[in-house]
């Protein structure tokens, strides 16, 4: 590990040469690391504070809690960060806040120079051992920040549909349900409110203990596990009742008691989006899917990428090199992209050649759609062109102007593709008049098969349903992983994909109305809010398409 790295985004005060203790002040390279205690949030990655983001992404080392943030590194910090579980030791059994305070230190010491982010579970304040570490760091003479972060003790009842307080209760009391020394009997009003957080068997304990303390039998409970995540599940029963529940409640859980929970009938909203808990197969580059997967966690689903195709370079690059230096020139009066990949190619060959996007001065430029555009501007170009109807070849042509001698002072075109581009555009634009240089940007082949275990539950019925884009992830990902299981709901975003997806044997339950990423989600979203209503209209839960075929294998056995 480097003793000192340059950090652009590294949060103000996070690599001080003088530490909150008044130590000394050294030379960066041989000060110790500085500690910044981050609340992680309950669970959804969504809730963390940007405070927090900014020291994740400075952060040479990140010390995990107790529940797993994989997830959350990959996405915030840099590839070379180094993680050290806080959570357990060498066999699994959880580790006390003493044994976590020394590798805080540890990691302080050891990381020269740098940042270390403690990512605390929740918020750090709350039941997280965050004096006990503090004071570790104290006593070494290492300085800290804190950041505090969402607790679950109010987002969790909240992702769940239930509010801590009304008109009627308005008093909470939060107890770790692993404190021996808490007085029950002063909880057991009706109108108060009773968050308790911990292990299983601590919050069955807790809520015996309650019970016998005096508080009614009858006093509703809700159970939410895994809270704010799309794997998130809340049971509601009654504080008589909840013995039996408790069985099979699995950590991370967290329990509400109170009047409040009656409430959940009416104002569960999470639990309740069409797709919540979906599993959904993506298959398209990380770069193409973000779009899609923001959208598909906007109904409640998670998504899984497997790229079904690999861009390269052109073989020849004689013909792109031409047609950029042609821009520069002023060869051309229109720019067209049909695609995020199209972008991504001319902007590395600006590169090559020192240019920027001054270059585009004079020209009007044209993309196929939102995401396209979205590139663009990413790049500082705002688009003259984007068809308002359908986002493909066929949509920007009908948007584009034909050409006109009065209006126009330059003829040409300049399309950069791929190379396995259809005509369509090209015949179009030059029906209207224009020339057009048609220019492979980059050439498109077969990824790689995805690893053992995806194309297993792809076959196997794992995911609850499939998002084509294009007829050429229909091919290429039977070609690459076999065909999804009967069970799957295969979604097309047009026509011809459907047909294509049809040739290969898959039966299409989701057409999108108009050809696009979104639509394609929303159309998804819609069927499974039939099947979440013809479920209700026979009397039967809700399941979702895997889960379906799961419990019938079941019963077959």
């Amino acid at each position: 590990m480097s003793p000192s790295r340059s950090k652009s985004a590294t949060p103000t005060g996070a690599n001080s040469a003088t530490s909150t203790t008044g130590t000394a002040t050294t030379s960066a390279g041989r000060q110790p690391g500085r500690v910044a205690f981050v609340g992680a949030g309950p669970g959804d990655a969504g809730l963390m504070t940007v405070r927090a983001v900014e020291y994740l992404a400075a952060a040479d080392v990140v010390v995990i809690d107790q529940l797993s943030r994989e997830d959350v590194v990959a996405r915030y910090c840099r590839d070379d960060v180094e993680v050290v579980d806080a959570g357990h030791g060498d066999h699994g059994q959880p580790l006390t806040h003493a044994m976590r305070a020394k590798l805080v230190v540890k990691a302080a010491k050891a990381t020269k120079g740098g940042l270390v982010v403690r990512l605390m579970d929740g918020d750090p304040g709350f039941f997280n051992g965050l004096a006990e570490e503090a004071l570790a760091l104290r006593k070494a003479g290492l300085g800290f920040d804190v950041v505090p972060g969402v607790s679950a003790v109010s987002a969790v009842p909240t992702y769940a549909g239930v509010p801590l307080t009304s008109s009627t209760s308005q008093a909470v009391h939060v107890v770790a349900a692993n404190d021996r020394k808490v007085d029950w009997t002063a909880s057991v009003s009706d109108h108060v409110t009773v968050v308790l957080l911990g292990a299983p068997d601590d919050l069955g304990d807790s809520l015996a203990k309650l019970l016998e303390a005096g508080r009614s039998a009858d006093t509703p409970v809700a159970l939410t596990e895994r809270g704010t995540t799309i794997r998130q599940s809340t049971r509601t029963t009654t504080l008589g009742e909840v013995a039996a529940v408790m069985k099979d409640v699995e950590f991370p859980a967290l329990a509400v008691v109170g009047a409040t929970v009656a409430l959940r009938d009416q104002l569960s909203w999470f639990e309740s989006k069409p797709l919540f808990g979906w599993n959904i197969l993506v298959p398209r580059t990380k770069e193409q899917s973000g779009t899609t997967i923001a959208r598909l966690a906007s109904y409640g689903a998670t998504a899984e990428v497997v790229p079904t195709i690999s861009v390269e370079p052109p073989r020849t690059p004689q013909q792109m090199e031409r047609a950029v230096k042609g821009l520069v020139t002023g060869r051309y009066e229109w720019v067209g992209f049909t695609s995020v990949n199209a972008v991504k190619a001319v902007r590395e060959k600006f590169a090559e050649f020192g240019l920027d996007a001054r270059a585009f001065a004079g020209l009007k430029i044209a993309a196929v759609g939102g995401v396209t555009a979205g590139a663009l501007r990413e790049w500082g170009l705002e688009p003259d062109l984007v068809p308002t109807g359908e986002q493909s070849a066929l949509g920007l042509l009908e948007a584009w102007p034909p050409f006109d001698e009065v209006l126009d002072p330059i003829n040409r075109v300049f399309l950069p593709r791929a190379d396995i581009a259809t005509d369509t555009l090209v015949a179009g634009l030059q029906n209207m008049g224009w020339e057009v240089d048609d220019v492979t940007a980059y050439r498109t082949v077969r990824a790689a098969p995805p690893a053992a275990p995806v194309r297993e539950a792809i076959k196997g019925g794992q995911f609850d349903a499939v998002v084509f884009t294009s007829s050429s992830t229909v091919r290429n990902l039977v070609g690459i992983a076999g065909k999804p299981h009967p069970s799957t709901v295969i979604a097309c975003i047009g026509p011809a994909t459907a047909k294509t997806a049809e040739e290969h044997g898959l039966r299409v339950d989701v057409l999108a109305p108009e050809a696009s990423s979104n639509a394609l989600v929303d159309a998804l979203a819609d069927y499974g809010l039939g099947l979440a209503a013809a479920a209700a209209e026979a009397g039967e839960p809700v399941l979702r398409p895997s889960a379906k075929r799961a419990a019938s294998r079941r019963r077959a056995k």
